[in-house]
């Protein structure tokens, strides 16, 4: 089993950065100063905004030049903007999910830019992490209740497996007697992407090693209505796919609709595609699947 694929979404559910090789933080990959989602857009109350309500964040393109960023929009009536992101901006209070965490806003350029591009009649910021002031990862599912994590929904590394999504794609062709509804694996935008041998075997681990980092599986990911989301067009499956048949047999019991694995780093190092995994320990029990044509709430 191999690493076929790296990203980093450096701005919170815009489009993500295909890697050759990254660094591995405490809070996940990295590419040179930039961490995997260190920024996010929040409106005017602070709150995280995303896919989930504004698809068209998949047209928002982040270019990293040193130490400057340079968005554009898959919109040709938008010029590109270039800007070097501050740490030494306005704290603001920045919400995600059930987090609040003081953040560094970005400035008014940015954020006007960022409306614009994204068609928006409010207001919209641009937050930056800070190092002075870290998130924690549920302490349910941290190995030490200290680990850190980024502006990502929880955990520091989402993990894929090929042969999981060539599954997927065999039963949404067998549905449409056709390939019209496959989808790439943009679609779960994941941190690493392995090459595996049998279609969620990755849900059978428990620890894994790439290079010199050693990774632990804590929780399983739950998918919402972002994976029905063109990660080039920014529009939406009107047949509600592929989610609509990952239901029907990846839908667990108080857990949702389950594709990927989130990680947490064990140790800093780093790794590239090609490299080869090695899986240190596997889970005692794997939960039963509940099939279900029905879908849940957005997560």
């Amino acid at each position: 089993m191999l690493v076929t694929e790296l990203w980093i979404y450096p701005i919170k559910s815009c489009r993500g950065l295909s890697l050759n090789a990254a660094q591995v933080s405490a809070n996940g990959l990295k590419s040179g100063q930039w961490g995997d989602r260190e920024m996010t857009i929040v409106d005017a109350t602070g709150k995280f905004i995303t896919q989930r309500q504004y698809p068209q964040m998949a047209q928002i393109v982040v270019a990293l030049n040193g130490e400057e960023i340079t968005l554009s929009s898959e919109n040709v009536e938008i010029a590109p903007f270039t800007f070097k992101p501050t740490l030494n901006g306005q704290k603001r209070t920045v919400e995600v999910w059930r987090d609040r965490v003081t953040a560094i806003d970005q400035g008014d350029t940015v954020a006007t830019w960022l409306q614009k591009a994204l068609h928006l009649s409010h207001s919209v910021r641009l937050m930056r992490q800070t190092p002075q002031h870290p998130r924690l990862v549920d302490p349910h599912y941290a190995p030490t209740g200290q680990e850190t994590v980024s502006f990502a929904d929880a955990y520091p590394i989402l993990l894929t497996n090929t042969a999981s999504l060539a599954d997927l794609n065999r039963r949404l062709e067998v549905k449409y007697q056709n390939t019209s509804q496959n989808v790439p694996m943009s679609r779960f935008r994941p941190n690493i992407v392995i090459e595996g041998e049998t279609p969620f075997q990755e849900s059978t681990w428990e620890t894994l090693q790439i290079n010199t980092v050693q990774c632990r599986f804590v929780k399983p990911c739950s998918r919402c209505i972002v994976t029905t989301t063109d990660q080039i067009t920014g529009k939406q499956n009107p047949q509600q796919e592929p989610l609509k048949t990952l239901s029907t047999f990846r839908q667990f019991p108080h857990q949702g609709i389950l594709f990927g694995e989130n990680l947490i780093p064990l140790n800093e190092g780093s790794m590239q595609i090609g490299d080869p995994i090695s899986v240190v320990s596997e889970q005692k029990e794997i939960p039963q699947n509940q099939s279900s044509e029905g879908l849940p709430e957005e997560s």
